[in-house]
C-alpha cells in the first residue's frame, strides 16, 4: 500500500498560535511520512458487534432529545478511491444547547438527560455509513474574547490499517462563525477546509423525521479529509 503526502496547507499546523492550546500541547517536531511497515499492513478489527442503537444517538433516553433531528451519512474511501469497508467510525458531540455530557464541561447551558452525545457505526461493503443524531449548538470556549465554536461533530475513524487513522470534525454549511474560529482556520488551504463542511441533502432527509447531511471522507492522500485539531 502506497501513501502520498498531502500538499502544503492541507493539514493544520502542529502549533497554530491563534488556537492557544496548541502552544503547550502541539508537537514541536515535524511530521514523519509513513513509508511502509506494519502501519500500512496491520488490519484494524472491531472487537464486538454493533447494533442499530449504536448508530442512533437519539435513542438512549426516556424520551427524544431536544433539538433538530438530523441524519448524517456518507462514504469513506482511501486515497485511491476504493471503499474502506467494515471499518469503525466513532462520533461525539455537544447537545442542541451547546453542552457536552462530560464532567469537565462547565458551560452553563442545560444538559439533556436524553442525549449522551456519542455513537458508533460501521461502514458497509461500499464504505457507506449513516447515523441519526441532533444538530449540535455553538458554544463559548474561552480561547479569546467572544470565542464561539461553530456547530460540529467529532469523528474518529480507524480505517482498515493503522496508517489510515483519522480524528477530525464535521461542520455544517454556511455557519457564520467560520471566519472567527481558529480551529477551522488552522487549515490554510481553503479547498481543504471545505472538505470538513458537510452538505445538506434533501434526498437524505427523512420526511417528518430528520434533515439529511452528507459528509464523505477520504483517508489520507492529496485529497484526504484534514485532521481536525
Amino acid at each position: 500500500m502506497r501513501f502520498f503526502a498531502p500538499p502544503p496547507g492541507h493539514l493544520p499546523d502542529n502549533v497554530h498560535p491563534p488556537y492557544k492550546s496548541t502552544l503547550a500541547r502541539g508537537p514541536h517536531q515535524p511530521r514523519l511520512a509513513v513509508q511502509g511497515g506494519a502501519a500500512t499492513r496491520q488490519a484494524v478489527r472491531l472487537t464486538r458487534p454493533l447494533t442499530a442503537l449504536d448508530a442512533d444517538l437519539t435513542a438512549h433516553g426516556q424520551a427524544a432529545p431536544l433539538g433538530q433531528a438530523i441524519t448524517v451519512s456518507g462514504r469513506v474511501v482511501d486515497e485511491g478511491g476504493k471503499p474502506v469497508s467494515d471499518s469503525l467510525i466513532e462520533v461525539w458531540q455537544c447537545n442542541a444547547a451547546g453542552r457536552y455530557a462530560h464532567h469537565k464541561d462547565d458551560h452553563d447551558a442545560p444538559l439533556d438527560p436524553n442525549f449522551p452525545g456519542f455513537g458508533k457505526v460501521l461502514t458497509d461493503s461500499d464504505g457507506r455509513y449513516a447515523f441519526k443524531t441532533i444538530k449540535p449548538g455553538a458554544y463559548p470556549w474561552g480561547n479569546h474574547h467572544n470565542a464561539w465554536r461553530p456547530a460540529h461533530i467529532h469523528f474518529s475513524l480507524f480505517g482498515n490499517v493503522y496508517a489510515q487513522r483519522l480524528i477530525t470534525q464535521m461542520y455544517f454549511p454556511d455557519d457564520p462563525l467560520f471566519p472567527f474560529d481558529p480551529i477551522f482556520n488552522s487549515i490554510a488551504d481553503e479547498s481543504a477546509r471545505q472538505r470538513l463542511v458537510s452538505k445538506f441533502s434533501i434526498d437524505e432527509t427523512v420526511s417528518g423525521v430528520s434533515l439529511g447531511f452528507v459528509f464523505d471522507i477520504v483517508l489520507r492522500g492529496r485529497q484526504g479529509t484534514p485532521t481536525g485539531i
